[in-house]
């Protein structure tokens, strides 16, 4: 498994639509999340200039899977969807702290992968990976909305996390919101 990462700009043209694609691909069409997305592209108002995506590719160089940091200095996804999930705390506005959202670690060409497996060694790599980047961006920690699924990831492999309030039943899905130290 390679990795890429960096803000749109500084991915290639294909590579950037690939994993719109890929996204639209596992959120949309796997997990049935109801997005507005055309033309099989999943983007929200959360892809800015200043998005930062960590994208792996499999050996055949096909895209299998991603993450998405968002600093939070800025609008971003927790603090402007799902801001319940803080039980009332206010939401980071730090440098330090990022924002991990549309994780994902599903490799479409490997038919013998469970494709919820949030314990894969993949998912591990990915997270490894996009916690690696948020650091060569100052952050020191960072704050996600999962699934509760998350948390056992975390816990098992070893992650220092806390819950940033009780998970939430959110259209149907158990959420949480938690932080996640990397310094």
């Amino acid at each position: 498994m390679d990795f890429v990462n960096g803000v749109a700009e500084q991915l290639s043209p294909t590579t950037f639509q690939h994993l719109n694609n890929y996204r639209h691909q596992v959120f949309v069409e796997m997990l049935g999340w109801e997005l507005d997305t055309p033309d099989g592209i999943e983007q929200d108002q959360f892809d800015r200039d200043d998005t930062v995506y960590v994208i792996a590719k499999n050996e055949q160089d096909h895209i299998s899977g991603c993450a998405r940091l968002l600093p939070t200095t800025k609008p971003y996804l927790l603090e402007e969807v799902f801001p319940e999930l803080l039980n009332g705390l206010p939401c980071p506005k730090q440098h330090d702290v990022w924002e991990l959202s549309r994780f994902a670690a599903v490799d479409f060409d490997n038919h013998n992968q469970a494709p919820t497996q949030l314990m894969s060694s993949e998912a591990l790599a990915l997270l490894t990976a996009s916690i690696e980047c948020a650091k060569k961006q100052g952050a020191k920690r960072l704050i996600s909305v999962s699934p509760l699924g998350i948390e056992r990831m975390l816990r098992n492999a070893g992650f220092r996390y806390h819950r940033a309030g009780p998970p939430k039943i959110v259209n149907g899905y158990a959420l949480f919101a938690c932080y996640i130290d990397i310094a």
